[in-house]
């Protein structure tokens, strides 16, 4: 069966300018794609929520333990000037000033806390652990943590977020850890 083609001789017009075929078949020439369905967009988005929904706890449980082991690394560092103060003048600082550390801040931006008490015998706010016996025999320091709230006693719900300095240097972490 052969093929017929009816072109017009006028070319004024392009609309009708039409390739017809004996066919069934219509012959027209392919569209461009004008932009994303509504069912393409969605399928993104809810890609790109789901890993957001799995990076973004991951990043901040990452942030969290960056600055937790940043609070424990200033910690050594003070203990060490501490410790140097002591064996210069024999006696711990009654301050942080006193070995140029008072304008040290934590990671969450909040002054270390000290307490020498190696002076008044124990007495004072000493930090406890959950037996209520102190955590260091001559001196407390400390991050409030996150919250910035604490208490002596470290099973305290205030003071599981600090970071301690405890058993007079053998440990120094996060208070819940201890």
């Amino acid at each position: 069966m052969p093929i017929e083609f009816d072109v017009p001789l006028s070319t004024e017009n392009s609309r009708t300018t039409a390739l017809r075929c004996s066919t069934r078949a219509h012959f027209r020439a392919p569209r461009k794609q004008q932009g994303f369905t509504l069912i393409e967009l969605v399928v993104v988005v809810a890609i790109i929520l789901t890993i957001a929904a799995i990076a973004i706890p991951n990043f901040m449980q990452a942030v969290r333990q960056a600055r937790i082991a940043r609070a424990v690394g200033d910690i050594r560092a003070i203990v060490n000037d501490i410790q140097a103060y002591n064996v210069t003048y024999d006696k711990y600082p009654d301050t942080l000033d006193d070995i140029g550390r008072s304008d040290t801040k934590d990671p969450w931006g909040d002054p270390y806390q000290y307490l020498n008490f190696a002076d008044t015998k124990g007495k004072g706010k000493q930090r406890k652990d959950r037996f209520l016996v102190p955590i260091n025999s001559y001196f407390d320091l400390y991050s409030m943590g996150e919250d910035k709230l604490s208490v002596p006693p470290l099973t305290a719900k205030q003071s599981q977020d600090d970071i301690i300095y405890a058993s007079d240097g053998s440990f120094v972490g996060l208070a819940s850890d201890y």
